[in-house]
């Protein structure tokens, strides 16, 4: 069958190639060489996602002002603080011998699609027309210089820690985060029990605030800590088809367009596909045709922050090592729509950029991070494992592997299965990374750990390896010494996924899939047994007593358990048993101390629990009606991706942005999709996944939500999103014969003679 054919002839591709678009909007790129694949996938998301690729670049150097006027300058200044500075052939080494020349072909890919705009001016995508800005050439270090794409951990944590500390003493720490494993803070010799400032986090956060362009005020740290993932992968013996199944399916904040981008990459030595961020070449989570691979956070401590003493006369110089240090200075311009380019300084030390200085305390506040070290670009490793031929040649591509500090889970077409942590982790021998520390040289970092030195495991005998961002350092790791952290994210997703994998149940990918989708929320079947022992009479007890503990969209329990959760069994115990004043400086509270407070405390407890849960129902009834019969978990809950623009071009918020759409399960659930306070709306959580039947790979599904592109005029848009929320997927096809068969269109591209 015939399908619509362009073909262009581009200067600078290295060779022929063809990209293949599916009925679901996925490009299947064929190209001569390996750089001309590169070069055609560069070409291709620039031609899907080029606004949202452009204001990436722009955002991670520091350049949003020139295109969107001084209110943006502050960003600007903060994202340049966090750029890689150091040596370049360092930098493209840590990637794999062939990470430099794909990264410079998919840059020319690029460049290759602006200037095609800029003879055409017809493609010029909607959003450039609406501010009146134009796409920018981009250079190959631009894709590695942008550290902040990707959060590393800790700084939030620390600040927090340490202002609570000094307000309440290290015990309520508690109430913030829950250590694992079992571990008290260390206070490092010469901590100054004062408070950080919020300029502070102020300056880190307009960093790496991924909604840059759309908010006035940094993102708030809630959003960014109710992420999380989930990734599985089970043996042949556990699965109906003979062969591992690999389920991934990483949470991150909600973008409109999405935050992935899948792609297939074939050339000679080179078949892969699967998903990555469209302004990084290649893919991160996906498989070539023997080897299945996807990663979710593994949080690890990556960062710390430092506190200077300033000399009075002179506060550019920092006590260090009992002498006077003098801080790096660099000038820079800073373009400003509108006006001339405004001249700023940045200010570093030996640790790390100045993210504050207050000249009246005699202080300044550095952050050290794994940034700053060659390797540490978001996601840009996965390139030296794209030929990997089983586990061990992955774990060897993983020690090049900076941030984020990850889990990866792999199967092959052997039905080998394995998981590897994998990042670089600073060693601290005077301080355990939990409270900032001096930075007059007594608390150095004495080296790096690679992923060599994480925990690693292959094919267990139950059949399946897996994880979901929890504490998952296994028994006898010594912890104490390798200090790669201790804050994790609630259990409560891996432990339903143990649950349902316990066992010798054999899998199927429908089944698989199906799990992906569970709304079963441990927590609240911890807490309905609690309230069991009461024998209230109110009719809140009732409906709970009923409840078979699934957040479903169609659910009324679920619903008066998430506003009895949320909105005020938390806050109630964070009210009750926490200090005066700390609930105000915790953003997200650690639900697994709440769950342990309850389940032990019962002096305090059986008085809470009925007090919340009839707020609660009264807060449910006057949101959804006074019959509790009609009411819908996903009445409330919605999926929607707003649009960066949406907010500033109202009459175009139809066209921009896509939902809404009820939703079920929460951030607890295994189909997470975590809301906010203030309306329910999610926010974050899955908007990708893909379940692989590895060695029969067209067998395989996947989902990307809204759609493939970018462009709102096409109509890959937002044709996902309806079977996105009705949790469906599409197939994930491999084979050249199964490509064919789905092909939508076809693009030539041909060199320029």
């Amino acid at each position: 069958m015939s399908i619509p054919t362009e073909t262009l002839h581009l200067p600078g591709l290295p060779a022929e190639a063809e990209i293949i678009m599916d009925r679901w909007g996925i490009p299947h790129i064929r190209a001569a060489t390996q750089e001309g694949a590169f070069f055609a996938q560069g070409f291709q998301a620039a031609r899907d996602r080029l606004w949202q690729m452009d204001s990436w670049r722009k955002r991670g150097l520091g350049l949003l002002a020139g295109d969107l006027g001084a209110a943006y300058v502050e960003r600007d200044v903060a994202a340049r603080l966090l750029l890689y500075r150091g040596d370049m052939e360092a930098e493209w080494a840590e990637y794999g011998p062939e990470a430099k020349a794909w990264t410079t072909a998919f840059v020319a890919g690029i460049n290759a699609y602006v200037d095609l705009v800029a003879r055409e001016p017809e493609r010029l995508p909607l959003e450039f027309r609406l501010l009146g800005t134009e796409p920018a050439h981009w250079a190959p270090e631009d894709v590695v210089r942008c550290r902040t794409h990707a959060r590393v951990r800790n700084l939030d944590a620390e600040v927090t820690r340490n202002n609570i500390a000094v307000r309440h003493g290290m015990e309520a720490d508690r109430f913030h985060k829950l250590l694992q494993p079992d571990w008290t803070v260390i206070i490092p010799e010469g901590w100054l029990a004062e408070e950080v400032p919020p300029e502070v986090m102020r300056t880190y956060l307009l960093a790496t605030d991924p909604a840059a362009i759309a908010n006035g005020t940094p993102t708030d740290p809630m959003a960014l800590d109710a992420q999380g993932s989930n990734n599985w992968a089970l043996a042949p013996s556990r699965t109906t088809t003979g062969r591992a199944i690999l389920a991934s399916d990483p949470h991150r904040v909600h973008e409109q367009p999405s935050l992935r981008y899948i792609t297939h990459l074939t050339a000679p030595g080179l078949d892969v596909i699967g998903a990555g961020e469209p302004a990084v070449p290649g893919v991160s989570l996906g498989h070539n045709d023997v080897l299945a691979f996807s990663l979710t956070i593994h949080p690890t401590d990556q960062e710390d922050l430092y506190v200077y003493e300033l000399n009075a006369e002179d506060p550019d110089l920092y006590r260090y090592e009992g002498g006077w240090e003098r801080m790096r200075l660099v000038e820079e311009e800073v373009p400003v729509r509108g006006e001339a380019p405004r001249r700023v300084t940045l200010r570093f030390t030996r640790h790390g950029p100045v993210l504050h200085r207050d000249l009246s305390r005699h202080r300044a506040w550095a952050v050290r991070s794994v940034w700053q070290l060659p390797g540490n670009a978001a996601y840009l490793a996965s390139l030296n494992y794209l030929k990997a031929r089983s586990f061990e040649d992955y774990t060897k591509a993983l020690e090049g592997w900076g941030a984020p500090s990850s889990n990866h889970v792999v199967a092959d077409v052997a039905g080998n299965i394995g998981w590897a942590a994998a990042g670089m982790v600073p060693v601290r021998t005077t301080s355990d990374g939990l409270l900032p520390v001096p930075g007059d040289g007594r608390h150095e970092w004495e080296g790096i750990m690679r992923s060599s030195g994480l925990p690693r495991a292959k094919n267990p005998e139950c059949g399946w390896l897996g994880t979901a961002n929890q504490m998952n350092l296994p028994e006898g790791y010594d912890f104490a010494t390798r200090r790669t952290g201790f804050e994790w994210t609630d259990g409560a997703r891996y432990a339903r996924l143990s649950e349902a994998l316990a066992g010798d149940k054999r899998w199927s990918v429908a089944e698989t899939l199906a799990l992906q989708s569970d709304t079963t929320c441990v927590p609240a079947r911890r807490l309905c047994a609690l309230l069991a022992g009461l024998d209230d009479a109110h009719p809140a007890f009732a409906l709970l007593a009923g409840w078979d503990h699934r957040l479903t969209a169609e659910s009324g329990p679920a619903a008066l358990f998430e506003i009895w959760f949320g909105r005020h069994l938390v806050p109630g115990v964070m009210r009750n048993w926490a200090p005066d004043g700390v609930a105000a400086m915790v953003a997200v509270p650690d639900t697994q101390l709440v769950l342990h407070l309850l389940e032990t405390d019962t002096a305090r407890r059986d008085a809470l629990l009925r007090e919340t849960l009839v707020a609660a129902w009264e807060d449910t009834r006057k949101r959804l009606g006074d019959d509790p019969t009609t009411w819908q978990w996903g009445a409330l809950h919605q999926g929607y991706f707003e649009h960066p623009l949406s907010r500033f071009a109202p009459a175009l918020a139809a066209k921009l942005d896509v939902g809404p759409a009820p939703r079920g399960g929460s951030n607890l659930t295994i189909n997470n999709n975590g809301w906010r306070a203030s309306d329910f709306r999610v926010i974050s959580g899955v908007s990708w996944r893909m379940v692989l039947d590895v060695g029969d790979w067209d067998q395989s599904f996947t989902i990307n939500s809204p759609g493939q592109s970018g462009d709102p005029d096409s109509p890959h848009y937002r044709d996902l999103f309806p079977l996105w929320a009705r949790d469906e997927s599409v197939p994930l096809l491999f084979s050249r014969e199964a490509v064919d068969a789905a092909a939508e269109s076809r693009l030539l591209l041909r060199p320029t003679a």
